[in-house]
């Protein structure tokens, strides 16, 4: 049986093999066109994406071999080089160390997919190999869409990536949401996902908290697929990208929704 730290690595290949396939055929115009993430092109989100791969590779390394996990004098230093490539040397390194980080998880034992522990250098405490690759999928599934919806708007989150991000959901809504921007209104909706049956409650206030049951007495209701409901809560569904089937009622609307998520 497939394990959580089995599942998590099998999406992270996945998502690099279809990632480094589409990045290797991206003409020098799609390279420096936008992504969805506002404030970069395409080929910085690449760059993100590649100097993400080396810091995680280098904690991976670390923990086996008993050294501290980098610090952010190592990160600064490979921020910077991927800031100082053109987009073409993106293009190409992106796949290469992408790939050797992806490689560095499947080479884990089951033994060590069950016991060992990674610093990752931001965490209260070392984690399992599960949650550190989880923490890597949970960046590359995002910037991979913001990858591809740039060339396709009904792109969505990679099926396999997306089945395991619920569990992320929670623990962002804390410093990503901005409660602020509903100018002191508060509410409670009941999410139902169409695809999965499964409906949560959403508490609008100061802090934004989800719940695995459904409130009481809801204020509105967001009808939505998981997929959706992900991006939504990652600041990936603006209007342009929002799929008709999104419902809606109450107080409460998309619009609040997007500014509450704005995105990271």
């Amino acid at each position: 049986m497939s394990t959580r730290a089995d599942l998590t690595i099998a999406a992270l290949r996945q998502g690099h093999d279809d990632l480094s396939t589409l990045v290797a055929g991206l003409t020098a115009d799609q390279l420096t066109g936008p992504s969805a993430a506002s404030e970069w092109d395409v080929s910085q989100v690449i760059s993100h994406l590649g100097s993400g791969a080396e810091i995680n590779l280098e904690a991976v390394r670390a923990s086996l071999e008993g050294r501290p996990a980098p610090d952010f004098d190592f990160n600064k230093g490979v921020w910077a080089r991927w800031d100082g490539m053109t987009p073409q040397e993106r293009q190409e390194a992106f796949p290469e160390a992408n790939r050797r980080l992806v490689e560095a998880y499947e080479a884990f034992t089951p033994q060590q997919r069950a016991s060992h522990r990674i610093d990752v250098g931001w965490m209260p405490e070392p984690v399992d190999v599960a949650t550190s690759a989880l923490l890597r999928l949970s960046e590359f599934a995002y910037h991979d869409w913001d990858v591809r919806v740039a060339f396709d708007p009904s792109a969505v989150l990679a099926p396999e990536a997306a089945a395991l991000l619920t569990e992320r959901i929670e623990g962002l809504l804390g410093w990503i949401a901005k409660p602020a921007n509903l100018d002191g209104r508060t509410a409670d909706l009941l999410v139902r996902l169409t695809d999965t049956g499964e409906t949560l409650g959403l508490h609008l206030a100061d802090p934004v908290a989800l719940t695995a049951e459904a409130p009481a007495a809801p204020d509105g209701e967001l009808s939505l697929t998981l997929e959706a409901w992900l991006r939504l809560a990652a600041g990936r569904l603006k209007p342009e990208y929002t799929p008709a089937d999104v419902q809606i009622s109450g107080p409460i609307t998309l619009d609040d929704l997007r500014a509450v998520f704005p995105g990271y």
